[in-house]
């Protein structure tokens, strides 16, 4: 097995994808739902397995772990700074509970040809979250809470992590 060298970004979304399936999975279910590789999907759940956030068979998420590292470090391991002003799929407090929570006169998106909305470029957690959410309305939901955690004020901190709670406890 290869060494732990720290984790990705798309862990955290392989993570959440596992947590909207609501039946058993297999590695080809996530890689296509995901629009990832089967060899980034192994790799990303054996570095999950030796973080400590899903047990030795690669099946069950450690929730309470996951939870933790999302309140506690995944801002700082995956920070994000608003970029340009592009068309886009909405995403932190742009996307829809949030945005009826929060009212603001700028938006965030994840840029896509194909979006909804023009706003500030926000970097998706992997690049083909933008294909994935289109096909997985509560992926969209807890990755939106994510970028909140990403680039958010201490309020909306607050509700995206309560949503998160919800979802994954």
């Amino acid at each position: 097995m290869k060494a732990h060298n720290g984790m990705r970004s798309q862990d955290i979304v392989i993570l959440l994808k596992i947590l909207t399936i609501n039946k058993e999975w297999q590695y080809r279910d996530l890689s296509s739902g995901l629009f990832m590789s089967l060899s980034e999907v192994s790799e990303s759940l054996n570095r999950s397995f030796l973080a400590g956030l899903i047990d030795v068979n690669r099946k069950r998420i450690f929730r309470q772990s996951l939870m933790e590292f999302i309140e506690h470090g995944l801002h700082y391991v995956f920070p994000q700074q608003p970029g340009t002003l592009v068309t886009g799929i909405p995403t932190a407090h742009s996307y829809g509970l949030f945005s009826e929570k929060f009212k603001s006169d700028e938006h965030f998106v994840w840029p896509d040809e194909n979006g909804s909305l023009r706003g500030m470029a926000i970097s998706p957690l992997y690049k083909t979250v933008s294909k994935a959410v289109k096909k997985d309305e509560k992926l969209h939901l807890l990755l939106a809470a994510i970028d909140i955690i990403r680039v958010g004020k201490t309020r909306e901190l607050s509700v995206a992590l309560e949503v998160l709670k919800n979802e994954i406890l």
